[in-house]
């Protein structure tokens, strides 16, 4: 969290949150702790917008996102208990541990289930999370990019040469389903249309849109 006098950003990972009044000097900091030249910026409203847009340039790509409504007892445990079932036995889902917390960590394409928890220990004690193993290899999972309060945000990865093949759904169901047992709300934010399908499957309930912008060379 970095603030001026009347305007505050909250920073969670890749992402940015601006509230207050417009700060061109909040817009361009960029915190000691942030190593990545990437970051998802979520301007308050438009004023905030146009002045991501004056700082970045070429290098802001507005984008959009979905939100879905926060509302408990919205979930079919059945169907998801269903979609775990009926994976395919070519593969195995597993909580995720001290050595799926490795695999994903030295995994470019996985590394965001595990990234906001310096080690495992973090993990244990604050993540949760759920993998799916083909002969003994990570190809997908859905675990928690953050933790709050009696909850957690769900991130959901495929190893791209095993995707369509119902992993991302048995994943996020049975990672919903954990949360539930453990009376944790599995929120939901969707990068885009497919994202806000699959939620949609799982039980989630559409909310709003909402516009950000991914920055490069940050």
């Amino acid at each position: 969290m970095n603030s001026t006098e009347d305007a505050a950003v909250a920073i969670l990972g890749d992402f940015a949150f601006f509230a207050g009044n417009p700060s061109e000097e909040l817009v361009r900091w960029k915190s000691e702790n942030c190593r990545q030249d990437f970051m998802i910026m979520v301007p308050q409203n438009d004023e905030w917008a146009k002045l991501i847009e004056a700082c970045f340039g070429d290098k802001a790509r507005k984008v959009t996102r979905y939100a879905t409504k926060k509302k408990q007892n919205v979930f079919d445990v059945s169907k998801l208990e269903s979609a775990v079932s009926d994976l395919s036995e070519d593969y195995q889902l597993k909580m995720l541990g001290a050595q799926e917390y490795n695999m994903c960590r030295n995994s470019d394409w996985a590394k965001d289930l595990v990234s906001q928890y310096k080690d495992y220990d973090t993990y244990r004690g604050l993540g949760l999370g759920v993998v799916a193993l083909k002969d003994g290899e990570l190809v997908a999972g859905a675990s928690s990019y953050s933790t709050y309060n009696a909850g957690i945000e769900i991130e959901i990865d495929t190893r791209e040469d095993h995707r369509r093949k119902g992993l991302a759904y048995a994943c996020g169901a049975k990672l919903v389903l954990e949360c539930l047992k453990k009376g944790l709300y599995p929120s939901w934010d969707a990068q885009n249309k497919w994202s806000i399908a699959l939620a949609e499957k799982l039980g989630y309930q559409f909310s709003h849109e909402y516009t950000a912008y991914e920055i490069t060379e940050y």
